[in-house]
């Protein structure tokens, strides 16, 4: 099944969740205890630390749940705040997941030195959820902004195309794999 954020981040292809960890995580949950799918694929958009450019496709099976209050030492969790789905041995973009969408560039640059490349939303909370039902589970991602104080606008700016780019990748992969 492949599932996305929901409001202005839909598919034709895709059933939308909802918008943040929380809306992701109770939808999901519902979903997968009436009708609970063989696989789940998130798309979505998302900001880049650095080092990933704008319209790049990202692929993963990792998420992390860090806000930016842990990077400054202002916060700590004893919750596990990193997950996989990633069997392989592959390196994977570790994807993070918050309710807010970072914009100071250089508090983000240590996401970077945790080997956190970029963040999305809702990925986390798919992941958790996929866990918990084991299910497997993946997300793609198009990069539509730097995590900066342009944040906003060049998300607004450049999310059309991005979801355009996200549907051509996702269908021909889809046409790959039904192909092997």
């Amino acid at each position: 099944m492949i599932i996305c954020a929901g409001n202005n981040e839909t598919f034709d292809f895709a059933t939308p969740m909802g918008v943040g960890l929380i809306e992701t995580a109770v939808n999901l949950t519902r979903l997968c205890l009436f009708d609970k799918p063989e696989f789940l694929l998130f798309i979505g958009s998302a900001g880049s630390y650095g080092e990933h450019q704008i319209f790049d496709i990202i692929e993963s099976k990792t998420a992390s749940n860090i806000e930016l209050g842990f990077l400054s030492g202002d916060a700590y969790t004893p919750l596990d705040n990193v997950i996989s789905t990633n069997e392989t041995n592959k390196k994977d973009v570790i994807v993070n997941s918050s309710n807010y969408i970072s914009t100071n560039e250089e508090l983000t640059k240590k996401f970077l030195k945790l080997g956190i490349g970029i963040e999305n939303m809702e990925f986390f909370a798919v992941l958790k959820v996929a866990q918990e039902f084991d299910i497997p589970a993946g997300g793609v991602f198009c990069i539509t902004n730097y995590t900066n104080k342009n944040a906003h606008e060049d998300f607004i700016k450049n999310h059309e195309e991005a979801k355009k780019l996200l549907s051509e990748h996702v269908k021909k992969r889809i046409k790959e794999l039904t192909l092997k």
